[in-house]
């Protein structure tokens, strides 16, 4: 098989059962991204999201207009799509192999599928789906995050109804929870009212280290039985072993599949 090229291989960060592949696949089959959706089971509008997603992500056209013909047209997959497909079937078979080699439910197995996702978030936690809560156009994800010692604690996460589709979220489900450590705020838990601070994610928890900076003072907390990492406004005046309260916007978590 002819060597994927750089960028096609920046979007096999979805595996062959990422929703968004199997757009592509199906588009390939029946030559109609309606179609496609129908077959996926996600709604069309989530179908041009998941080509939108990984069309940035290959940086080239994955898709071509079939104008004409019996069926009045459609749509048909170019040369750097079967390219992505074929990788992505290769990459799967590896990951399976490699999976069968590690002893089955072993938590090394587990992390090193974890470390698959690289990024620039600093703060990712393991988590379980709970619930849905749907509402318009937006869906509320409650979080389990697991922590050490068997402790948990809750997450929420607000995501457009299309991301739920295609990441196919049900209760129970294995995500990674990540967010930027720019997007978590830190206040001192003592005179702070959480009830004045509105419905964002929050958390208590004790300062472990400190960088100060004058755009904001960089703190590294633990908190319900994680390490987070936030920033807090300069001169916060905030030392080691000082009570805080970390939070962080529901739009701000985003959600990756653990193990895809």
């Amino acid at each position: 098989m002819q060597q994927p090229s750089a960028s096609i291989l920046d979007a096999l960060g979805h595996g062959p059962a990422d929703r968004r592949l199997a757009v592509l696949r199906e588009i390939g089959a029946g030559g109609s991204i309606s179609q496609a959706a129908r077959a996926v089971g996600v709604s069309y509008k989530a179908a041009w999201q998941a080509l939108d997603t990984l069309t940035n992500l290959a940086g080239v056209p994955l898709v071509e207009r079939v104008v004409g013909g019996a069926g009045g047209g459609g749509a048909r997959l170019t040369e750097a799509a079967h390219e992505l497909l074929a990788a992505a079937g290769a990459m799967h078979a590896a990951r399976a192999q490699l999976a069968a080699q590690l002893h089955p439910g072993a938590g090394a197995q587990a992390t090193a599928l974890r470390l698959t996702v690289q990024t620039s978030m600093r703060n990712q936690w393991p988590c379980s789906v709970q619930a849905l809560h749907a509402s318009g156009p937006l869906v509320r994800v409650q979080l389990r995050g697991e922590a050490g010692a068997g402790a948990a604690f809750t997450v929420w996460s607000r995501i457009t109804r299309e991301s739920c589709e295609l990441l196919a979220l049900r209760p129970g489900a294995s995500v990674q929870a990540l967010c930027k450590a720019t997007a978590v705020r830190v206040l001192p838990a003592a005179g702070t009212d959480l009830h004045q601070l509105g419905p964002s994610n929050w958390w208590p928890g004790r300062a472990t280290r400190i960088a100060r900076g004058s755009l904001g003072d960089e703190v590294a907390a633990d908190a319900a039985g994680v390490q987070m990492v936030g920033f807090a406004p300069p001169g916060s005046r905030l030392r080691t072993g000082s009570r805080v309260l970390l939070g962080v916007e529901e739009s701000a978590v985003a959600l990756v599949l653990a193990g895809h």
